[in-house]
């Protein structure tokens, strides 16, 4: 597996380098920077099961385009949900997915429309469940159609530039730790964070923070069969697209993973520089400052723009966010500052335990279906984890290991602020600021270790998907 990463990250940088153009639709660009992946990973490219020509179609780094394999699928097997609303009235689940095909569909009558990743539809043919249905004439293949879609930095993730939504599909390749097939207690909780967000507490959050939101999984598809269980492999996940062309917004992985230099001034044809290292030198330049002085400046404008409003979320709703890296995307001005943020996956999403009765009066049943409430114990490692160590001290690596700034200073300069989120004039109730400042220690996720014990991280209770291991904490002062 790490052989498998290895090989197919030289392919990415030397394709690269060779067609070194970014796409002009700014976020798609972002999407499919990601060239080397998480730096803490073993096997960060591996993709078990995608040959090389099959790589070639389906990857990112490879800016891969294809056409979506379609199903008819009779409406007694159908089963979905829909919180997505056009002037003020619900649009199902098959109605979105038919205006996504870009093509007239050959659907037959009593049918719904169900996109699948072409890569799956050969592994579901080989399934017993889908098979079945298949021969009962429930699941009809229609083949590919419509217009070319796009794979973003998850894989299975796809992106149509001027499509309302994107789609999350079930792939069943096994990508860092897991297989990718998404399970319906995740299709239930995308549509039940939508919900509750509209039951006033996204209007309420961005009164506060007006320039942080959530992107919304408001509908899904999938398969249920006669024996009334889910049939895995064909759940669909359909993503609001809050972008357009121009606007751009870049997941943090994107931004600090170092890629062939695209600057004019490099002597060196084969040097690796991160968009954030050109972003602060190109700004350093222009107006005069070192590199420290504005990488630290922009380090704190990231602070405010992303940090802040993810801890008052758990603060005011009991809602921690499994804010890493990739997860987290970050919208930018014309000259590089941070200017607003962006939380996306309907699987990252923890309910505080303790905080059950509140969230159960703003959205009454919350967490029946989608099985989203964590005890607080657990919620507190995998935040500090997600937040905090992978995200901004990840980013506070990526700063230093460009020697674009000092990490200590850095360091303190984090201290500084979870200092005044937990007793400024804006205190937040969140645990995470004593979990961060006071412990001696942390619990840090172990990739390596979770790759050697077989583990699939989306299988499982939620304490008990990875391995995490005990670090020493480079706030604790």
């Amino acid at each position: 597996r790490v052989a498998d990463s290895v090989r197919r990250t030289a392919t990415f940088i030397a394709d690269r380098r060779d067609r070194p153009a970014d796409e002009p639709d700014l976020f798609l660009a972002a999407e499919q920077s990601l060239l080397l992946g998480h730096p803490l990973h073993p096997t960060p490219k591996s993709r078990e099961g995608l040959s090389d020509t099959e790589s070639r179609l389906y990857s990112p780094e490879l800016r891969g385009a294809f056409a979506l394999h379609w199903l008819a699928v009779d409406r007694s097997v159908l089963a979905s949900d829909s919180a997505w609303t056009e002037r003020g009235r619900t649009v199902p689940a098959d109605q979105l997915a038919a205006r996504l095909v870009g093509a007239e569909l050959p659907l037959p009558d009593g049918r719904a429309a169900l996109p699948v990743h072409p890569w799956q539809i050969r592994e579901l043919r080989h399934r017993p469940s889908t098979a079945a249905l298949f021969d009962a004439g429930l699941i009809q293949d229609l083949g590919t159609h419509g217009t070319p879609w796009r794979p973003t930095s998850s894989v299975r993730t796809l992106y149509r530039p001027g499509a309302a939504a994107m789609l999350k599909l079930s792939l069943g390749v096994r990508i860092t730790n897991s297989r990718r097939e998404n399970l319906r207690k995740e299709l239930h909780r995308g549509v039940e964070v939508h919900r509750l967000l509209r039951s006033g507490l996204a209007e309420q959050w961005q009164s506060v923070h007006p320039c942080f939101d959530v992107i919304r999984d408001p509908a899904w598809l999938a398969v249920t069969g006669a024996d009334g269980e889910p049939v895995p492999g064909l759940d669909v996940m359909i993503r609001h697209n809050p972008f357009q062309p121009g606007d751009d917004a870049t997941c943090i992985a994107g931004l600090v993973s170092p890629r062939p230099s695209v600057l004019p001034s490099c002597q060196d044809s084969h040097a690796m520089h991160s968009r954030l290292g050109e972003t602060v030198t190109r700004l350093a330049g222009r107006t005069g400052r070192s590199r420290g002085a504005v990488a630290t400046e922009w380090f704190l404008r990231y602070l405010e723009t992303v940090v802040r409003p993810v801890l008052w979320l758990d603060s005011e709703a009991g809602v921690a966010l499994e804010a890493h890296q990739q997860n987290t995307l970050l919208l930018l001005d014309p000259d590089g500052w941070p200017v607003g943020g962006r939380y996306r996956d309907n699987q990252g999403y923890y309910f505080r335990e303790s905080r059950r009765a509140e969230l159960e009066r703003r959205l009454p049943g919350i967490g029946r279906d989608s099985d989203t409430f964590v005890s607080d114990e657990v919620t507190d490692e995998r935040f500090a984890y997600y937040l905090g160590i992978n995200n901004v001290l990840g980013l506070i690596g990526a700063l230093g290991a460009e020697r674009l700034a000092d990490e200590r200073l850095l360091l303190a300069a984090f201290r500084r602020f979870l200092g005044d989120v937990a007793s400024g004039r804006t205190k937040l109730r969140t645990s995470l600021t004593a979990t961060l400042l006071d412990s001696p220690v942390l619990r840090c996720k172990a990739n390596l270790l979770t790759r050697l014990h077989g583990l699939d991280e989306l299988v499982g209770p939620v304490d008990t998907q990875s391995v995490y291991v005990t670090i020493p904490n480079p706030l604790h002062s």
